[in-house]
Parts: C-alpha cells; structure tokens; sequence
C-alpha cells in the first residue's frame, strides 16, 4: 500500500523549500551554473551565514548537491537528478518567476563573478607564463602529451613500428590503434619489446632487417623509424620497405639524429654514421613513392645529451 501520508509530507517539505525568495534564488542561479559559496555571496548580495543556511536546506531536501574543490565547496543542482514530483515543483517555481527583477540581477552579478573567475586564470598564467614549462612537467610529468598526440591516430590503423628496439613506443602506439607490428634484428632488443608489451594481445613482434620486412605488402595503416636509420649502412633499402608495406596513402614518419661531429657518440651508441642530412632523406622517400614529404629538425629538449633530432614524414602514393 502506498503510504500516502509520508507522501504528503515529502510534498510539504518541498513546497516549504520553495517558499523562501532566497532558496528560490540560489535554486534559478545553481540550476545554471556550478558556484561556490563565496561566490553565492557575491550573486545575492547576503552573508554567508544566511547563504550557508539555505544551501543546507536544499541539500538536506536534495535539490542541490555539492562536490569539493580546493578548501572549498561547489553547489549545483541538476534537474534530471530530482525526484520527479519535485522536478515537477520547480518547473511551474521557474517558470513563474522568469520575470522576477531580483532573479534577473542575480543573473547579471553571476556574468561578473564568471568573469572574474576567467580573470583570476588569465592573472595566474600571465605570472606562470615563463614558469609554464617547468611547472607542468613537474606537475604532471611528460608522457599526457605524448598520450594526447597517439589518440588521433584512428583506432582501427595497423602501425608497423620499424626498429622497435625494447618496445617503448610499440606498447604506447597499442593503447590507440587496432594492431601493431613490431620489428628489429635484435633478439635482446626483441626479448625486451616482449617482456614490455606481455598482455597486449594487438602486437605482433617479429625478427628482421629493415631492408626485408617481415610485413606483407600494403599491410599497414602507418609505419615508423625510430633512431634506427643511422643504424643501417645505406637508408635508402629501409626507406623503400617502409613504403612497400605501407597501403596507398598510407603515412611513414622517420624521427633520427641530425648530422653531428661526436665519434665517441657513435661508438658508444654502436651506430654507423654521424647522423643523417635531411634533404637527403626526402630525396629518398620520394624515390620509393611517398608524396607531400616534409622534413623538420625537432626542438631541443631540456638536459638531453645526445645530438639534436629531425623528422621527415610523407604519404604514399596512391
């Protein structure tokens, strides 16, 4: 049986709600936006105490909720949340006061307070600006870039990742896309790539050279090479196999170092040149069928030691 009489008093309680002008107030400002009580203050020109005590109010009836932030808290009611007899309330309570001169100032004082809020972001960031790098990567490290960029790769791609060495960038390119194939002539480096990418059921690691791919013609998507080329007597092979294995319009991207005069560097390193020019990259990408083939040094990055870096990338020719 349908106990009418509790019923009655929910009803009662959220006429009683609605019957004080300030709780009507807040409830058209939150209905809204998401404010905090300070700023509650300031929209309806009252104490906080008064403003503290009626948002309590329509807690309790649950026509508010509030989530923390900082050492503060943020109200805001959400119509689909409210029981439907309440939601029911409110409706003809808005409607009936859409006119109302008072609502219609605090609406006003809220565009200020908004305001306001855009200001104190642009004041801290005009302080920060030559801090900006440092504080972000101290405060949240360096990898959500890297994360954010792999995310526009479409999900359903194939990527070859060509000298995938330990697997670093194979593991992350397999959170984003369909499959990935991993290669390189090294079984240590292959051992490693396996132990860093167990679990991940799209990667594929195989051994081979980067002048004869393990891949199928036109398998995949997309293809890189990673500071590998300088690794290989003649890049020219490579560059024609990562084109090979690529469908039409498929995209092939070779990040590696620049050319530079530190022997001990590539002996430590095991590489067979000091680098690699550029233009002359390009000129071999277009020679194997890529098309729209750019190459760009790559900005240094702060306490890296190594030689600076360069990218070339291209789409193959339909």
């Amino acid at each position: 049986m349908v106990n009418t009489a509790a019923q009655t008093d929910q009803l009662l309680a959220w006429m009683a709600s609605l019957a004080d002008p300030t709780r009507l107030r807040l409830l058209r400002v939150l209905e809204r936006h998401e404010l905090g009580v300070v700023e509650l203050c300031d929209v309806l020109q009252l104490p906080q105490s008064t403003v503290s005590r009626h948002l309590k109010v329509l807690g309790d009836q649950r026509w508010v909720r509030s989530r923390p932030q900082g050492t503060t808290r943020l109200y805001r009611m959400l119509l689909d949340e409210l029981d439907a007899g309440a939601r029911k309330l409110w409706l003809v309570a808005r409607e009936q006061t859409t006119l109302w001169p008072t609502a219609r100032q605090d609406e006003l004082r809220v565009v200020r307070v908004l305001q306001q809020r855009e200001i104190d972001s642009q004041s801290f960031f005009a302080g920060a600006a030559a801090e900006w790098d440092r504080l972000r990567s101290e405060l949240y490290g360096e990898r959500f870039s890297t994360a954010a960029m792999l995310a526009l790769l479409p999900g359903d791609y194939a990527v070859a990742d060509l000298g995938c060495g330990s697997g670093n960038l194979t593991a992350e390119l397999a959170g984003c896309v369909k499959h990935v194939i991993g290669v390189d002539n090294s079984a240590e480096m292959l051992k490693a790539a396996k132990r860093r990418t167990a679990g991940l059921k799209n990667v594929d690691l195989r051994k081979g050279d980067l002048s004869a791919l393990p891949i199928e013609t036109g398998a995949c998507d997309a293809a890189i090479i990673v500071l590998a080329l300088t690794y290989v007597p003649d890049p020219a092979p490579a560059i024609s196999e990562m084109a090979r294995i690529l469908k039409p319009g498929g995209r092939g991207v070779i990040v590696d170092l620049l050319p530079h005069d530190r022997d001990d560097f590539r002996r430590q390193m095991g590489q067979t040149s000091l680098g690699l020019e550029p233009h002359p990259i390009e000129r071999m990408m277009s020679g194997a069928g890529f098309t729209n083939v750019t190459t760009r040094p790559l900005p240094a990055e702060p306490n890296v030691k190594g030689p600076a870096l360069f990218l070339a990338s291209g789409a193959k020719s339909a």
